[in-house]
């Protein structure tokens, strides 16, 4: 009984923990998903605009513009998803839990960047390994070109 009793205050101490973060992402959602939607039918509304009466550098400029448009859709779209899934595993319970060692990430990493994924040393871990990994790369691409140039 004093197991089930201790669950049940765990579980209702997590859920109002998350309450002020669901809020947040949910907040976060329907301000991402009104940005995404309004940013592609502007895309859509300029992409019908006449470009003959642009000369080549105005052209390009518009073209650079554009370019500029669809990468920051597409950025709010990655964190449009990513948004989602951690409302997903807020609704599945495992919203919190770092991926890497299953520990409890800080709320207050949680309420800086709310759909992280990883606790903090998780998270540091995983981007030492990564540039020490983009180091060996370079390296070893340094390497080659050194190699390729004595032969």
């Amino acid at each position: 009984m004093a197991t089930t009793t201790r669950k049940s205050a765990k579980t209702e101490t997590k859920s109002s923990r998350y309450d002020g973060l669901k809020k947040m992402l949910e907040t976060r959602q329907r301000e991402l998903t009104n940005e995404v939607h309004g940013k592609m039918r502007n895309v859509r509304a300029d992409g019908g605009k006449e470009r003959d009466v642009l000369d080549q550098g105005e052209s390009s400029e518009v073209d650079i513009q554009e370019d500029i448009e669809l990468a920051l859709i597409q950025m709010k779209s990655e964190t449009l998803h990513k948004v989602n899934e951690a409302l997903r595993r807020l609704d599945d319970g495992t919203y919190g839990n770092c991926f890497e060692c299953d520990d409890e990430i800080a709320e207050a990493r949680l309420r800086a960047l709310p759909f992280a994924v990883r606790c903090k040393d998780c998270e540091e871990a995983r981007e030492n390994a990564a540039n020490r990994e983009r180091q060996m790369a370079q390296k070893r691409g340094a390497t080659s070109l050194f190699y390729d140039a004595t032969n």
